[in-house]
């Protein structure tokens, strides 16, 4: 049986990060689990959080295949390249091309920035606090 993989982001604003990437992948906001009716509920649950401890946000796909992604504030700011890194897929018929352009241009919009365009067959890109990416068929 395989295993499910959850992605997890360190960041220093979850909320809007987390917002970035609704977009970017069409998530939505993943519901507490059962039986707490609020995230801040679920949070309360574990106890009184270290004084370090920040706040978090949780997308799932909705179609439920992609990885569930949390996105979880930590004091330490991002200081080199990401080892593992999101290929964002807008599909392959047709030519993939002006729809790579149309999704790299939707993200620049909301704060994403280009960082290398690889004509016709990719854009690599960062989220707002810097994740690199990539935007490709």
């Amino acid at each position: 049986m395989a295993l499910r993989v959850d992605l997890t982001f360190d960041c220093v604003r979850a909320e809007p990060l987390a917002e970035f990437w609704k977009v970017a992948l069409g998530y939505v906001d993943e519901p507490p689990p059962a039986p707490f009716k609020t995230r801040d509920e679920w949070v309360a649950s574990f106890g009184e959080p270290a004084e370090d401890e920040g706040g978090g946000a949780w997308l799932h796909d909705p179609d439920g295949v992609g990885p569930r992604l949390s996105f979880l504030e930590v004091p330490e700011p991002k200081v080199a390249k990401n080892r593992l890194h999101i290929d964002v897929r807008v599909g392959r018929h047709g030519d993939p091309w002006p729809r790579i352009q149309a999704k790299a241009e939707e993200l620049r919009a909301i704060g994403g920035r280009v960082l290398a365009t690889f004509e016709g067959h990719h854009v690599l890109m960062a989220d707002p606090e810097g994740n690199e990416f990539c935007i490709a068929a």
